[in-house]
């Protein structure tokens, strides 16, 4: 059976971060791993922004909450979960990304952690080292045969190690970086992808 690893933000769902930046007018949070690929270092950045504005979970859940799928997202994610077990690989927290699971159906996530107090945000614990490389290592333990998608420079261990790996409307920068996977744009196209490796037709 195929496991589809699905990135979430730029993929499925907008980039939470920066739309907090345009809520708060906060310009540093419009930065994600497409500008600073080593998630520690943006993570770090955005703990200090957080801490220099006095920015509260709250607000931010409150941004979340304001959020819709991607158009055609969710539409994508019902077809594929009817062909394949599909599970979100994402650097998103539990604390931001429940919401938006509940807006396509509640599909697997597996994600990080914050550390919060007082409902600030003070620190955030890893699932994993590695985390989207491991999961797909640990379907292939389980003898799932992996398929990713993502469209950043912190999805490309996954598409690395899957044995299929796409990448879904990267920027140029992403897509000319790393040649060896293919790129496409759009769910049609990505449906017209996956759609021969599905071992469940309907």
């Amino acid at each position: 059976m195929n496991v589809l690893c699905l990135d979430l933000e730029g993929v499925l769902v907008p980039e939470v971060w920066r739309a907090v930046a345009r809520r708060t007018g906060i310009d540093a949070l419009n930065k994600t791993t497409r500008d600073i690929p080593v998630y520690d270092d943006l993570m770090r950045m955005r703990l200090a922004v957080m801490a220099e504005h006095g920015l509260r979970l709250a607000t931010i859940q409150e941004v979340i909450g304001g959020l819709d799928p991607l158009p055609g997202a969710s539409d994508f994610v019902a077809w594929a979960r009817r062909r394949f077990q599909v599970a979100i690989l994402s650097d998103t927290f539990y604390e931001f990304g429940m919401p938006l699971m509940a807006k396509l159906g509640h599909p697997l996530l597996l994600c990080h952690r914050l550390t919060v107090e007082d409902d600030r945000i003070v620190g955030y614990r890893l699932r994993q080292e590695d985390p989207k490389r491991q999961a797909v290592r640990a379907f292939h333990a389980m003898n799932y045969r992996v398929i990713g998608v993502g469209d950043s420079f912190n999805d490309v261990t996954m598409l690395e190690e899957a044995d299929v790996g796409l990448f879904f409307d990267a920027p140029s920068g992403v897509r000319e970086q790393f040649p060896a996977f293919e790129a496409v744009d759009g769910y049609d196209e990505l449906a017209a992808e996956l759609a021969p490796l599905a071992e469940v037709p309907a």
